[in-house]
């Protein structure tokens, strides 16, 4: 089988997670390696086996012809390389956080758009063993109809004068942090498992004085099917397990004939009304990220590209999820539910 040919664009933390999950796609290859500082990206072609290195990606996407680009680097890059593989008619898996602004992530859509490039957006949250799951118990019939969800999320790395430096430094400088970097991923996965949402109401603090960003948020989402959703969340205090970034939190997910819980090891249980809570085996590795959510991130991406399927956050519907990220910030500052977005 002829592999697919991959360039990939950032040497950042979270490029380490992309680069082993490729090595395990059995029909990709990893042809390159972009990045605007070389050492870097030579450094990560010796560790994974990459042929190619540079710091020029129109050059390198006319010489080694890639399949797809893997776009690995900050929001604030993601419009210029979306312009040059969009304008090459290249696939484009791009990662999230997708822009700075709205209306930077609009223009990124409208480009792969115009160009009629397949497009996706790294969004690998519901993608994780564990929502997968729950989604299968919810279509199953398992607890019922679903009528609320709750998410308790305490990371403890954001507390102290050198908050977030050992991993990732920049999110004290960052103007909008908790819910631009985390609660995004809530707000796709509620929807994953809910459908549209049609009002958020958001109370933001900032606990740490050393950061500029909020760090704590409490997000209420009432849906278009009538369900509601908590997402309760801060990145100060701690939780009670070694690693608090495998689940990122607990999740109470209830229905009409009972509940499903979500535990910080990543165990599922059921409960049925008037029954006792009962362990639900599911298979969850702990390795790379998160219960592998980046490799099934890539078998999806992969799929639905070789396949001519739609991705799961194509780039429209990935606006959804921003349209009510705006919101939450709108109705922090506005005190009040927002119910057009």
């Amino acid at each position: 089988m002829t592999k697919m040919k991959a360039i990939c664009i950032g040497t950042g933390y979270f490029s380490r997670f992309h680069y082993e999950a490729w090595n395990r796609i059995e029909n990709v290859e990893v042809v390159g390696i972009c990045n605007r500082t070389v050492s870097k990206a030579e450094a990560f072609a010796d560790e994974f086996g990459i042929a190619e290195c540079g710091d020029n990606l129109e050059e390198m996407i006319d010489r080694l012809k890639p399949d797809f680009v893997d776009i690995i680097t900050p929001p604030e890059t993601h419009l210029a390389y979306v312009k040059i593989a969009a304008q090459r008619r290249i696939p484009i898996l791009c990662q999230k956080a997708l822009a700075p602004t709205f209306e930077e992530a609009k223009q990124i859509v409208e480009t792969v758009q115009k160009h009629n490039v397949p497009f996706m957006v790294h969004e690998n949250f519901r993608f994780q063993p564990w929502h997968r799951e729950i989604k299968s118990l919810l279509q199953q019939g398992v607890i019922g109809q679903l009528h609320s969800m709750t998410f308790r999320s305490r990371m403890g790395d954001g507390w102290g004068k050198d908050a977030y430096i050992p991993r990732q430094p920049f999110f004290r400088t960052m103007p909008r942090l908790l819910v631009f970097e985390n609660g995004v991923h809530f707000i796709d996965t509620y929807r994953y498992l809910a459908g549209e949402i049609s009002s958020v109401y958001a109370i933001l603090r900032q606990m740490n004085p050393v950061i500029q960003g909020e760090d704590t948020a409490l997000l209420v989402f009432e849906f278009e099917s009538g369900v509601v959703g908590v997402w309760d969340a801060n990145r100060y205090n701690e939780s009670n397990v070694s690693d608090p970034r495998y689940t990122f939190g607990e999740f109470l997910v209830e229905g009409d004939l009972g509940s499903i819980r979500l535990y910080l090891d990543g165990r599922i249980t059921v409960q049925p009304l008037g029954g006792s809570e009962q362990d639900h085996p599911y298979h969850h590795p702990h390795i790379n990220f998160a219960g592998d959510c980046v490799y099934n991130t890539f078998v999806h991406f992969i799929d639905a590209l070789k396949n001519n399927k739609p991705f799961e956050t194509n780039g429209p519907d990935y606006l959804k999820n921003l349209a009510v990220q705006e919101a939450a910030y709108m109705s922090a500052e506005l005190r009040q539910p927002i119910r057009e977005f």
